[in-house]
């Protein structure tokens, strides 16, 4: 059992998203940076789509319950474990009765804690990832607060302490031309590739709203509704984008410039508010030899800790 004392303003309980039901209006939810979970799930054992915490606003305190192993990824939160410092990237021991506590991100936005075991929250719908728009899946499909108990998996038997190399976080984001690309000026698609956006405090898990220049379009036709994703990026009639991010709802009608690759989003999730980021041109060919390096990273992160 993993115990709240103090929930921070957004922590909740997210795996890699719900799968297959984007078609029934149900969105995908699940981890902003997917890539942070995973590799805090395999630090500790677990595999990837085990269901850990994502912390977005501290301060956060924990207590463990049981005996085990834990691991932190993605934003560095100063995290200390009875006042003794946890490194993101680490898998550390944890005895019954330890407080883990995290403070405000010093680098990146949300940092991402797995336990040996996993969180095991209900399943709903495939998926233990908190939706906080349709109040379904982690614990109440609710933020945590104090007093929180959340059920753990059974411990693995991990030998000792063990480090990986966090993948490096640029500014730069690879994306693809969007379906209505074509329909924005020439003046608008200029400005979309060539200068860095910043990240508004309206930013949210539904999508980063971005300022800059706003963009135009040289079609005046209304757009039915569409399917979108996350990585889509929408430009709402103020011209100013929003790239839809994990909890993205189903359809929209706003022109789509671009779609962020998959293995870039985790970067636009990372970005901080204030900060700001800049969109690559890519083709399909190289998106998918990203998603490939990908994979080749989490393999070799395995093989690092697991010999395979």
């Amino acid at each position: 059992m993993l115990e709240v004392i103090q929930g921070g303003a957004l922590c909740t309980v997210q795996d890699l998203g719900r799968q297959g039901s984007r078609h029934l209006g149900i969105g995908h939810a699940g981890a902003l940076d997917p890539l942070a979970l995973a590799i805090a799930n395999r630090l500790v054992g677990n595999p990837v789509g085990y269901a850990g915490l994502e912390i977005t606003l501290g301060p956060v305190e924990l207590c463990f319950a049981r005996a085990g192993w834990l691991a932190l990824a993605g934003a560095d939160f100063g995290a200390t474990l009875d006042g003794v410092a946890v490194w993101p990237g680490w898998r550390t021991p944890v005895r019954a009765g330890q407080h883990l506590h995290l403070g405000s991100a010093r680098i990146g936005t949300h940092a991402y804690l797995a336990v040996d075991g996993g969180i095991e929250t209900d399943m709903v719908l495939g998926s233990r990832s908190t939706d906080l728009h349709a109040h379904f899946g982690g614990l109440e499909g609710r933020s945590l607060q104090s007093g929180d108990r959340l059920p753990l998996g059974h411990p693995h038997p991990l030998l000792h302490r063990q480090g990986v190399k966090l993948p490096d976080w640029s500014p730069l984001v690879r994306a693809l031309p969007g379906p209505e690309h074509a329909e924005f000026t020439d003046a608008a698609r200029q400005r979309f590739w060539g200068e860095a956006w910043q990240v508004t405090p309206q930013s949210d898990r539904m999508g980063y709203r971005l300022h800059g220049e706003p963009l135009h379009r040289d079609a005046e036709r209304e757009l039915p509704s569409h399917g979108v994703l996350p990585g889509v990026v929408q430009v709402p009639p103020s011209g100013l984008p929003i790239v839809l991010l994990a909890d993205a709802p189903t359809t929209g009608g706003y022109p789509r410039i671009a779609v962020v690759i998959e293995a870039d989003l985790w970067k636009v999730a990372q970005t901080r508010i204030g900060a700001r980021l800049a969109f690559q041109l890519c083709d399909a060919a190289e998106a998918t030899a990203a998603r490939v390096e990908q994979t080749g990273y989490l393999r070799y992160l395995d093989w690092s800790l697991y010999g395979g």
